[in-house]
């Protein structure tokens, strides 16, 4: 959930480029980055730059992005932390689909020998955008603490461990992996239409503790998911799913949320 930030510069105006660009490594290739720009307070509408920056197959994104920060445009902003899929920070459109730039490999995107490689880089949907890649997270993180995303419990304390057998943890295993990157809720086109729906990432973590054998709370979450913002706006897309860069089955596990409802349980 970390959000480190790539850029402490507000400036525009012209490019302010860094030290001197390192040697070209020996095999790389040349690709031009059009990445979307916008400060507010400089831009009335989001702009598109180019950048032409050297690759090999084997850098992430993430690498090029460094690159045009340190060494060609210095005002460039955009969010990451770890670099390891990890902490969720650098989610970003990129080709016009939600990823993560530290995952998306060159080698994936390289065009064949001999043709151009562009890549276009947007920031993701739905979320108001501060400056460039970096969009403001709070209504994201407002729906989240909404759904109250930690355990319940009532009555005393037990003296040991809650135990839970691996059936129960399995149960709940795969929405565990969300890390909070948003790239679900952001490509979701009723989130798009209208920011209160809870969208897909606070519905997961929703699904994490109501199905979890040792929480109290499944009713509280249930009733706060029945409200008219929350699951039953999901249309079924699974743009959801395929966004996710955890692989987590985001479109089941809404469906098992809206029969937990039907059925009053799990």
């Amino acid at each position: 959930m970390s959000t480190a930030v790539s850029d402490n510069d507000t400036s525009s105006g012209p490019q302010q480029a860094g030290p001197k660009p390192p040697p070209v490594p020996e095999g790389s290739r040349t690709v031009t980055l059009k990445i979307q720009r916008f400060n507010p307070e400089f831009d009335e509408e989001p702009r598109w730059e180019s950048y032409d920056v050297p690759a090999l197959s084997t850098d992430r994104l993430l690498n090029l992005l460094h690159y045009v920060k340190w060494y060609l445009d210095g005002t460039l902003a955009f969010r990451r932390s770890c670099a390891h899929g990890v902490c969720g920070s650098d989610a970003m459109q990129i080709n016009g689909v939600n990823r993560l730039a530290c995952k998306v490999l060159m080698k994936d995107m390289l065009a064949p020998q001999g043709k151009p490689t562009v890549i276009t880089i947007a920031p993701i949907k739905g979320l108001p955008v501060q400056k460039d890649l970096y969009v403001d997270m709070e209504p994201f993180f407002e729906a989240f603490k909404a759904i109250k995303p930690y355990l319940i419990t009532y009555g005393n304390e037990p003296s040991k461990e809650r135990i839970q057998s691996p059936a129960d943890r399995e149960r709940f295993d795969d929405t565990t992996k969300c890390i909070l990157c948003a790239c679900c809720t952001t490509s979701c086109p009723v989130y798009w239409a209208d920011g209160s729906y809870f969208g897909p990432a606070a519905i997961v973590n929703a699904h994490r503790f109501i199905f979890d054998s040792r929480d109290q709370g499944a009713e509280e979450r249930l009733d706060i998911l029945n409200d008219a913002e929350g699951v039953w706006r999901c249309r079924t897309t699974f743009n959801c799913t395929d966004a996710c860069p955890r692989g987590i089955q985001v479109t089941k596990a809404i469906q098992e949320v809206k029969r937990a409802l039907l059925f009053k349980r799990v």
